[in-house]
């Protein structure tokens, strides 16, 4: 299992890397920028899926599709040999194997996509572990529920008070 950590305001804190057996309560970053404490207490259901964040402890997760950094590209190479198909020029004996090229390889990007969950309030990221399948897409309406927002600075208790 790989985590992108985030603090209780959204901002990125470091990666973590875990065993799928492991259940450590502290984990130094990969950077080497401090460590992580893990809340272990109930976040696994009984098949081993994650169901809470090891960060924040909120149990609303969600997933998403990652998808590589090379996808824009293709995407546009997409769109461009539609134009070339449009304008004329599909005459040309490279154009349909370069089109089909391209095809195959977005393709290939759906299919090697894989799934994340991410944690409504603190915005962790969890990768290559088994996702449960009541775990849904983003929904923007539950997302603003009081309990899946970022904490403020009257409930952070490592900020400062405000000056009188």
């Amino acid at each position: 299992m790989r985590i992108d950590v985030h603090d209780s305001k959204r901002q990125r804190r470091g990666q973590i890397t875990l065993d799928g057996s492991q259940r450590p309560a502290r984990m130094p970053l990969e950077d080497g920028e401090g460590e992580v404490f893990l809340n272990w207490d109930g976040t696994l259901d009984d098949s081993g899926h994650l169901r809470k964040c090891l960060c924040c402890g909120c149990s609303n997760l969600y997933r998403i599709r990652s998808l590589p950094s090379i996808t824009p590209v293709i995407v546009i190479l997409a769109f461009v040999g539609a134009a070339v198909g449009l304008l004329g020029y599909g005459d040309n004996p490279m154009v349909l194997p370069l089109l089909v090229a391209v095809l195959v390889v977005e393709v290939t990007i759906v299919i090697v996509s894989r799934n994340r969950l991410v944690c409504y309030r603190c915005r962790s990221r969890y990768a290559n572990l088994p996702i449960a399948p009541y775990h849904g897409a983003f929904d923007r309406d539950y997302a603003e529920l009081p309990e899946n927002t970022p904490s403020t600075d009257r409930d952070d208790p490592e900020s400062e008070p405000p000056p009188a």
